[in-house]
């Protein structure tokens, strides 16, 4: 078998060092991989918020200049309308997050389209429903709970960038059916 590189592959070859600096611009910032877990948005928020990112992959996401920490989430909402939260949801991790604010970054494909901080008092509505969850089911953790985009911009300060038009439409993979590759809310 004989693999003939795309034509593209010119190109790429030809910007891939703009993506080398990148990376080593987020090395720099303590992340290892700008296309691992968000890491080129994640380098995005931290230097437009004035944010250093909190080694380790337990506690909170970055802290600011004054040591307040804060949980950081992003979300591209061409692909979903919700933030993930976390993939074991329980009292341990809730007590955690109502310690702190919340910087949620919404992009449209890889471009910022606004920043939103919501204090825990925002979010203690999530916070009360996945305790009773977690006891209702007998101490089992949740599997990453959500938090939509549209309550977010509802209750959150804006600051930075203007809030995004959320199309009602939800992109779903096409079918021969449906080629548009949307369906209605």
């Amino acid at each position: 078998m004989t693999h003939k590189p795309h034509d593209d592959y010119e190109r790429l070859k030809q910007i891939w060092p703009s993506v080398q600096e990148y990376q080593q611009l987020a090395t720099k910032h303590g992340i290892d991989d700008v296309f691992q877990d968000n890491g080129g948005k994640l380098l995005q928020v931290l230097l437009l918020m004035g944010l250093r990112i909190i080694p380790g992959r337990e506690g909170n996401d970055a802290v600011d200049a004054n040591g307040q920490e804060y949980e950081l989430k992003s979300v591209n909402i061409e692909l979903t309308r919700s933030f993930s939260t976390h993939h074991h949801m329980n009292p341990t991790i809730i007590a955690k997050y109502r310690q702190v604010p919340w910087v949620f970054a919404i992009y449209r494909h890889i471009a910022l389209q606004a920043v939103y901080l919501l204090q825990p008092a925002d979010l203690e509505h999530y916070y009360s429903q996945w305790e009773a969850k977690w006891h209702a089911s007998g101490g089992k953790d949740i599997n990453n709970p959500k938090i939509p985009v549209t309550y977010v911009m509802e209750r959150g300060h804006l600051v930075h960038g203007n809030p995004p038009a959320i199309s009602t439409r939800r992109r779903i993979l096409p079918t021969p059916a449906d080629a548009s590759g949307f369906e209605p809310d």
